[in-house]
């Protein structure tokens, strides 16, 4: 019993003293400022990764708050263009209608002027037939038919030439090759009404168009004149509007 004793108190000695002995241990002292340098840089890096996630945070919420805009502006713009095209479509079919009527309250007038002969003189006003070719021409253009409504007002210039739509269908001509890009040959339409036609009531809209058609082929001089030129001749007009809003655009694009 002694001896198991005396055991167990050298054993807690022998413990003790290499506790002691570890604690004052250069290498144990080494390892333990080691440790606690490495929990340290740890505790660094987290630190940074955070406040870089954080950083690519702010980022992207700029960067949405960005795009959120870019939309907004995007879809006022294509709201705009919605109504243009809307007012456009609107004041076409009034147009078109007011010409309807005119022509159908001078039917009478019509008749009255045809020769002995049955023939239609020269400068005559519109007959049911050239009128009936025009509407069936534009049409076509209203569907979004271009190259079958060119075909047929092409057409329709050459059966009835002394028709008093003729403007009214070389105008059209010239937007049915404005919007399939054939600029050169809206140019000769856009021009034959201002050469030909120059009292027509779509003169005004044939020269906004000529200067867009100039626009599109890079004859920015050329434009400039025309759109220039429709503002002094057509100042209370609505494509001189137009045209002070496309030569603002011109000069903003340094054109």
């Amino acid at each position: 019993m002694n001896k198991f004793v005396i055991s167990l108190s050298l054993l807690l000695l022998s413990a003790t003293a290499g506790a002691v002995s570890r604690e004052k241990d250069p290498v144990w002292q080494q390892l333990t400022e080691i440790d606690g340098r490495v929990l340290r840089i740890e505790r660094v890096i987290n630190n940074q990764s955070l406040m870089e996630m954080a950083q690519r945070d702010d980022d992207l919420q700029q960067q949405l708050k960005q795009l959120r805009g870019q939309l907004e502006e995007l879809q006022h713009t294509v709201e705009v263009a919605r109504n243009q095209v809307r007012d456009a479509v609107a004041d076409l079919d009034k147009r078109v209608q007011a010409l309807e009527n005119n022509r159908t309250s001078n039917e009478p007038a019509v008749n009255a002027v045809v020769t002995p002969s049955g023939t239609m003189p020269d400068g005559a006003a519109t007959s049911s037939n050239d009128r009936d070719a025009y509407q069936a021409a534009f049409g076509l253009l209203k569907d979004g038919k271009y190259p079958e409504a060119i075909t047929a007002l092409t057409q329709f210039i050459n059966t009835y030439p002394q028709s008093t739509l003729v403007d009214n269908a070389y105008y059209w001509l010239g937007e049915a090759h404005y919007v399939g890009k054939d600029y050169s040959q809206a140019l000769h339409d856009f021009q034959t009404i201002l050469a030909k036609y120059p009292n027509s009531a779509k003169a005004p809209d044939a020269m906004l168009k000529l200067g867009f058609t100039q626009y599109e082929m890079k004859d920015f001089k050329a434009a400039r004149a025309t759109l220039t030129k429709l503002n002094t001749q057509y100042a209370d007009s609505k494509a001189a509007t137009l045209a002070q809003q496309r030569l603002a655009k011109m000069s903003a694009e340094g054109q």
